[in-house]
C-alpha cells in the first residue's frame, strides 16, 4: 500500500482518479528541469530510437511542409527532432498544459518552426481539420480522459493525416517481463527519486503504464474515436509500442 499522501495521489492518478489532471500537471511542473536527463539516463538513450521510430511512422515527407502536432510535448524532445530532419520545411505546434515542461525545451528549436502552445489535449485551440499529422510521445497515458483526447487529435486532423502514439508498454514474454518489472518498479523510481528529488514522480510512471490499456485495446479505442486502418508495432521486446491511426476521408 502507498506510504504517504503523495504516494496515495500517485496511485489514484495511475488509475485515473478525479484528480489525476491536476497530480499529473504539478508533477510536471516540478520535475521539468531535470526530465530530459532522466528520460535519457533511465532509457539507456534507447528513447531517442524509439521516437526516430515514432517520427518515421508519421510519414512528414507526404506532406514537408505542413502543419504538424506534437501532443503533450513536453520539454519539445519529438518537435525538435521533427524540425531537424532533413527535408522539413513545415510548421510545429508543440502543446502541453504543463508550462514548465514546455519553458525547458525552449531554444530546441527556432520559433518559426516549432512553437510551444499551453494547452490541455482534450481541448486544443486549434481549427478543425488544421494539422496535416499529429504524434504523441510518451504522453498520452498522462491525459485524463485518453478517449476524449483520441476525438480531439481526430478532430484537429486533416483527411488523410496520420497520428502516431509512442507509449509503453508490458512485454509478453515472460522473462523479459520478469526483467521489466524488476527495473521499472524498483530501480527506476529509485534512481528517478533521487536525481530529480520528486519521489512520487517515478513511482507514477510504473503504475501509469500498467493502468494503460494493451497495445490491442490501445487500437481498438484508436478506432472508436474515428481512426481507420489502425496498427501498432512492438519495440525492444515489447518495452514500448507505436501505433498508427490514419484520418478517413482523403
Amino acid at each position: 500500500m502507498p506510504e504517504t499522501l503523495e504516494e496515495r495521489r500517485a496511485e489514484a492518478a495511475a488509475e485515473g482518479g478525479e484528480g489525476k489532471r491536476d497530480y499529473v500537471r504539478d508533477t510536471f511542473e516540478q520535475i521539468a528541469p531535470r526530465y530530459d536527463l532522466l528520460n535519457h539516463l533511465l532509457s539507456f538513450n534507447v528513447d531517442r530510437r524509439w521516437r526516430r521510430r515514432a517520427l518515421r511512422a508519421l510519414e512528414w515527407t507526404r506532406v514537408a511542409r505542413g502543419d504538424y502536432l506534437d501532443l503533450c510535448a513536453g520539454t519539445l524532445d519529438v518537435g525538435a527532432q521533427l524540425a531537424s530532419e532533413r527535408g522539413f520545411g513545415g510548421f510545429i505546434v508543440g502543446a502541453d498544459f504543463a508550462p514548465a515542461m514546455l519553458r525547458a525545451g525552449d531554444g530546441k528549436a527556432p520559433r518559426s518552426t516549432l512553437a510551444p502552445l499551453a494547452a490541455d489535449a482534450q481541448r486544443l485551440p486549434l481549427a478543425d481539420a488544421s494539422m496535416d499529422g499529429a504524434i504523441v510521445a510518451f504522453g498520452i497515458r498522462n491525459v485524463a480522459s485518453l478517449d476524449s483526447a483520441l476525438r480531439e487529435v481526430h478532430r484537429v486532423l486533416r483527411p488523410g493525416a496520420r497520428f502516431v502514439i509512442l507509449e509503453f508498454s508490458t512485454p509478453r514474454v515472460p522473462p523479459v517481463r520478469w526483467g521489466y518489472h524488476l527495473y521499472f518498479h524498483h530501480v527506476l523510481p529509485f534512481i528517478g527519486g533521487i536525481v530529480s528529488g520528486h519521489r512520487s514522480a517515478y513511482r507514477y510512471l510504473p503504475r501509469s503504464v500498467a493502468h494503460f490499456p494493451s497495445e490491442r485495446e490501445l487500437a481498438l479505442r484508436m478506432t472508436a474515436a474515428g481512426f481507420e486502418r489502425v496498427r501498432w508495432e512492438s519495440l525492444t521486446f515489447g518495452v514500448a509500442a507505436v501505433h498508427v491511426g490514419v484520418k478517413g476521408g482523403a
